[in-house]
């Protein structure tokens, strides 16, 4: 069941809860901490019907007792961030990220000290959002304290209280507001929080390459991806975050191709290869510190582009799958439809669909296929192996081994 109207309503609410994977492990949790009510992110995406993932809690018990309590109720508990607040309770293999009601005592623009509280809506106060700021009990009861709910149904991306008081806190912030527009936005943007970012910006500059990398994956799998980056355009954000990118035109053209929501291909359009200055995917892809796989993929999106076009026949597409892993080709018959087309194509998706249906060309030849032909190993067994493989490829990749030991065999006869 999906809550498509954004209706708040217990019931609807309670059943809607009762699809998502791992719900069974919370009538445990609150017969142990019968106060704990579901926060932030999975109670949002509980009212606009989106996938939930992590069923996070927050409770007036101190993390101590409560660890306590869910122990005495049999649940695993690893105090993950006892010093926060937090507590992980494990539950049939499902973790549950349980946090204290908190208070800020002081904040250094991104971490803060912080004290325990029994008051709901003094810790509400302290989220970021008012999206991300409701609450929902065991009863399927939902608190709202700052009109989340409207905000929510509005499409409108809310600080909580000053939006410059809450990114001085945290400059995080800044980052999270236009994740949160890419993820939710609808119409104008809030015109305070562009002001407080645009004036704020620089405080990104204290933040973690690792942190911000992890928030630009996020904002670039967005739907209202174009948006959001014009809007960190026009803060003066994306300058400080991804310098040297190239003009958001090229990426205009990508998503008006409908292409998937993959952030990888869409940095690559930001940082086609020879980009200004020498800022690359490659330099890109170090400056912002991605992981190693991330960073092979931009390595292989970095390449001279491989011969992919809309009118490509089996054989051909089987000489580049060869050459290539499938899933890059996938990722580039994206940016080559974007560069010659700008729109959406039928043979090009009926291009990516033969890709995906195609088994992986293995060429059926080894060294030790020549030696029983009289081939002796060094050069020029590497040479004629080259040359056979080059014959199978112009085949569309399609001879067996018999095939291509027959051909060799004809190559060699004249010797």
């Amino acid at each position: 069941m999906r809550v498509t109207a954004l209706n708040p309503e217990p019931a609807i609410l309670l059943a809607a809860l009762s699809d998502i994977p791992g719900h069974t492990g919370l009538d445990r949790i609150w017969k142990a901490l019968p106060q704990a009510r579901l926060v932030g992110g999975c109670v949002r995406d509980l009212l606009c019907g989106r996938e939930v993932h992590d069923l996070d809690l927050a409770s007036p018990f101190p993390p101590e007792d409560a660890q306590k309590r869910l122990e005495q109720a049999g649940a695993k508990v690893i105090p993950t961030g006892l010093e926060h607040g937090t507590i992980t309770a494990v539950i049939d293999h499902h973790p549950y990220e349980i946090t204290t009601l908190r208070r800020d005592v002081s904040t250094d623009g991104r971490h803060a000290v912080v004290a325990w509280t029994d008051d709901w809506k003094e810790d509400a106060q302290r989220r970021d959002f008012t999206i991300n700021a409701m609450s929902l009990d065991q009863d399927g009861q939902l608190y709202d304290y700052f009109g989340g709910l409207d905000d929510l149904r509005a499409g409108h991306v809310r600080f909580v209280g000053q939006a410059a008081q809450r990114i001085e806190e945290d400059a995080l912030r800044c980052l999270r507001f236009f994740r949160f527009f890419a993820r939710y936005g609808q119409g104008e943007p809030d015109k305070g929080a562009c002001q407080a970012i645009a004036r704020l910006k620089d405080m990104m500059t204290r933040l973690s390459v690792e942190r911000v990398a992890m928030e630009l994956l996020k904002i670039l799998s967005g739907p209202q991806l174009l948006r959001t980056l014009e809007l960190m355009e026009e803060t003066g954000s994306l300058a400080v975050l991804l310098p040297h990118h190239a003009p958001l035109s090229a990426l205009k053209r990508l998503l008006a191709c409908g292409d998937p929501s993959e952030p990888l291909h869409r940095l690559a359009v930001l940082y086609p290869p020879g980009g200004a200055d020498g800022q690359g995917l490659a330099e890109i892809g170090a400056y912002l510190k991605l992981s190693n796989e991330s960073r092979a993929v931009l390595a292989a999106l970095a390449k001279p582009k491989p011969e992919l076009a809309a009118t490509l026949d089996d054989d051909g597409l089987r000489r580049v799958l060869f050459q290539q892993d499938r899933s890059i080709l996938l990722l580039w018959s994206w940016l080559v439809q974007a560069r010659e087309l700008g729109r959406p194509d039928a043979g090009w998706d009926e291009l990516r669909q033969r890709l995906e249906a195609l088994e992986q060309p293995v060429f059926p030849l080894a060294g030790r296929d020549l030696i029983v032909l009289g081939v002796k190993p060094g050069p020029e067994m590497g040479q004629w192996l080259k040359k056979v493989q080059h014959w199978w490829l112009e085949q569309g990749c399609r001879p067996d081994a018999e095939a291509c030991r027959d051909w060799l065999t004809g190559q060699l006869s004249p010797r």
